[in-house]
């Protein structure tokens, strides 16, 4: 059995744009177990801030959070997810390259 490197976040992905440039990004090297950890908190507490928002409607501060966290668990999974699709694509191109050779 083979060992594999544990998954980690690319970094590449942004989170909250301001001016037209990111604001906020996925930092790299996060454990991928950790970082969708994290990004499921986010969501928990956004989950929350929108029900409280239903009912407070003197202000929309609820509203606003809730964004702001989901925003950021967004990228934190469309960053998994590209670290996830990049060691499936270099796994099938190497199967190709294998095919390729043997025929």
């Amino acid at each position: 059995m083979t060992d594999q490197p544990e998954l980690k976040t690319i970094g590449l992905t942004p989170a909250i744009y301001c001016a037209n440039q990111a604001l906020f990004h996925v930092t790299r090297g996060v454990p991928l177990g950790d970082a969708l950890s994290m990004a499921s908190d986010f969501l928990f507490l956004a989950k929350k801030l929108t029900e409280d928002a239903a009912y407070a409607t003197d202000t929309d501060r609820h509203a606003r959070a809730a964004h702001y966290l989901t925003a950021m668990s967004k990228a934190v999974v469309d960053d998994a997810v590209k670290v996830l699709n990049r060691d499936r694509d270099n796994e099938m191109a190497s199967k190709r390259a294998g095919a390729k050779a043997e025929g």
